[in-house]
């Protein structure tokens, strides 16, 4: 997605240990028309696959999946990462380990919004270690229901989190494809 790259060059910045920083457009300040935009290109990439239900982690894919199941038409479910009282106590939960915070969460997904009537789009803003996509697809395949693929707006192809995917069998379309972060410059795939 050309616009996507061009923004990433133009507005990313690369701090310490190769992290990519696009909170000025999309997961701190949002550029909502950006974000429609990869809304629209996800849900033209997943079309045709009955999708009936996104799934996404707190906080940062929930504005993307919002504006793709515009789109898509299908409702969205987030992923709490804290227990909370207007929680229902009976999830499916997974443990996910975060490479930009260094911590392990505990996911949890209401048993009342996904089941195995579902076909389940996960939609994320980065793909680095897998981790996060790894434990939403234990909760998919928990619930029984079933993972028709991944999407994901920057994919840290040098990392192993989309080898680890495709590996596993999963549909995985990423927009921006980065093949390397190096001194502070960023290359693409393709």
């Amino acid at each position: 997605m050309e616009l996507l790259k061009k923004r990433i060059l133009e507005d990313g910045r690369v701090e310490e240990g190769n992290i990519l920083k696009v909170d000025n457009f999309l997961n701190h300040q949002l550029d909502i028309e950006l974000l429609d935009a990869i809304g629209k290109e996800f849900a033209k990439l997943f079309a045709d696959l009955g999708i009936t239900r996104i799934l996404t982690i707190e906080a940062s894919g929930i504005a993307i999946a919002s504006l793709t199941a515009l789109q898509m038409k299908v409702p969205v479910v987030f992923a709490k990462k804290t227990q909370s009282r207007n929680l229902d106590k009976d999830t499916w939960d997974a443990e996910v380990f975060s490479f930009t915070k260094d911590t392990t969460y505990s996911v949890r997904v209401s048993k009342r919004y996904m089941d195995s009537n579902d076909k389940v789009l996960i939609i994320d803003d980065f793909l680095a270690n897998g981790q996060a996509c790894v434990g939403l697809k234990k909760i998919v395949e928990n619930a029984g229901a079933e993972l028709m693929g991944v999407g994901i707006v920057i994919e840290k192809s040098f990392q192993k989190g989309a080898s680890i995917l495709e590996e596993a069998g999963v549909n995985l379309k990423s927009l921006a494809r980065l093949a390397s972060i190096h001194d502070g410059q960023i290359e693409f795939v393709d």
